[in-house]
């Protein structure tokens, strides 16, 4: 059984996010949580001292986010066959009516959940939002599951590891046990070069074989100038439909000015991708 936080919008990606988080529903069981995910309600709105008109628009326009999302989400899960179940130990789906506003919710909500949904950021497009996949990396203490635009046919029946020796990386593969215990094929990656000080490639798959996973290593040259790109095409090449990568080994900022794995794949990935930080 596995407790799924989806936090819902309104964008053209919520399809393929409420699409994976099922899939993991119908792999593991378990209880999908769905909210409105919104901007927070800034503390002062300028508004007209007699009518407060512009206060009550902003009120309204809340309401019409959330109501569109339950929407969506409750609607989802009805034409999927589950019955809600909020409140019990069995299989099904809940909704929280009464999420506040922001990303600091979604973050400290998510510390309860074995695991969040959020869509890939588009470029160009201000939803999925890069600020809430980051809430959830760095404060909630919990996996992120990145939904690709598209919507996937499967999760982690092929699992690849993008593997880097790094302390974010073992944090990951540790979250991704549950899903490495399910899969039909686990693989770790290891690119030349793109690596820090720690085990390599074929102790971590010593040390998972030694729990019972079946575990093969690829060894792969850096076929391009980002990192990112070589993991991706190599978990294309490889059949995976789940990807698990640490987040940030760099820091946000140097990734962002410079380019890195994690920059890339949160930019360009095709499979869900499973994070930590």
């Amino acid at each position: 059984m596995m407790n799924i936080l989806v936090p819902t919008e309104t964008h053209d990606v919520m399809a393929s996010v409420l699409e994976t988080a099922l899939l993991v529903q119908q792999r593991f069981g378990g209880y999908v949580e769905g909210f409105a995910l919104r901007p927070a309600v800034p503390d002062y709105v300028p508004i007209d001292m007699v009518s407060g008109l512009a206060w009550h628009v902003d009120e309204n326009a809340d309401e019409e986010t959330r109501r569109q999302a339950y929407g969506l989400f409750d609607d989802f899960m009805r034409a999927r066959g589950l019955n809600s179940s909020a409140g019990s130990a069995q299989p099904g789906y809940g909704w929280h009516a009464k999420a506040p506003a922001g990303d600091a919710f979604l973050a400290s909500h998510g510390r309860v959940f074995d695991l969040t949904v959020l869509g890939r950021p588009v470029s160009g497009r201000a939803q999925p939002s890069m600020a809430s996949l980051e809430a959830v990396l760095f404060e909630s203490g919990r996996p992120l599951l990145i939904a690709p635009p598209t919507p996937p046919k499967g999760v982690g029946d092929t699992v690849v590891i993008a593997w880097n020796g790094s302390t974010e990386t073992a944090r990951t593969v540790a979250f991704a046990t549950p899903f490495l215990r399910k899969a039909a094929r686990v693989i770790v990656l290891q690119v030349e070069g793109w690596s820090v000080p720690g085990p390599s490639a074929d102790q971590l798959a010593d040390s998972l074989r030694r729990t019972g996973i079946e575990t093969e290593t690829v060894l792969s040259q850096r076929e391009f100038r980002n990192d990112g790109e070589t993991i991706l095409a190599q978990t294309e090449r490889l059949g995976g439909n789940l990807l698990v990568k640490g987040a940030y080994t760099q820091s946000r900022l140097r990734q962002m000015i410079f380019g890195g794995a994690t920059a890339h794949i949160l930019a360009a990935a095709n499979v869900p991708v499973l994070m930590a930080n």
